[in-house]
């Protein structure tokens, strides 16, 4: 099952407020003014890929707002379009680097949960240090995340979930890892992910967990 081309985007959609460059946006402005409501919680998804989770997520949680940071920028656009054309004003997209966006430009205790879902398992040993889940992101995570706040880390790669979870344990005083129970049986399945509906679909197990800042 390979992975489908993105569509077309309606050229007269409007995505300036849905669509952000990391890199250009001015170094004084903080990310709740990215939204129409900057006094609401901030979760924070990095990697978004094509956008499911914050649509879902923006949609169910208006309340919230949903701030997606996608270093490939024909996803960043894709999942923008998304939000635009479903008129919410809660889900942001960042076309950049994750890691240094949490670096650079989250403060501490700012964030309600950081949400990582699938990122690239860089199969090759000497690539691991590529991977997302390192203990630098770790850290700035754990310093980012308010009192309480979560953060969400589900991957389909066993020895990636592991190494993570003991790489966060070391690295970090995150409470967890917090076990996540799958779909449950009956009703209309959701899913966070397009990527975790191809898994799924495959059948190949996923791996879920959740840890809080105390």
């Amino acid at each position: 099952m390979g992975r489908r081309a993105l569509r077309k985007i309606d050229p007269d959609l409007d995505l300036s407020h849905h669509l952000h460059t990391l890199t250009e946006l001015p170094a004084e402005q903080s990310l709740p003014e990215l939204f129409d409501n900057p006094a609401a919680p901030l979760e924070v998804e990095v990697g978004t890929g094509k956008g499911l989770f914050m649509r879902s997520a923006a949609a169910e949680h208006p309340a919230r707002n949903f701030l997606g940071v996608e270093i490939a920028g024909k996803y960043a656009r894709f999942a923008a379009a998304g939000l635009a054309k479903r008129g919410l004003h809660n889900g942001v997209m960042l076309h950049g680097d994750g890691l240094a966006l949490f670096a650079d430009r989250i403060p501490a205790d700012s964030l309600a949960a950081v949400h990582v879902y699938f990122p690239d398992p860089w199969w090759k040993k000497r690539h691991h240090k590529r991977r997302v889940m390192i203990p630098a992101f770790a850290k700035n995570i754990e310093r980012a995340l308010s009192l309480g706040g979560r953060l969400h880390f589900w991957t389909d790669v066993r020895d990636y979930f592991e190494t993570a979870l003991e790489m966060l344990a070391a690295e970090t005083r995150l409470a967890g890892p917090i076990d996540v129970a799958g779909q449950a049986a009956g009703g209309e399945v959701k899913y966070h992910t397009h990527f975790e509906r191809r898994m799924r679909l495959r059948d190949v197990p996923i791996y879920r967990a959740e840890f809080a800042r105390g």
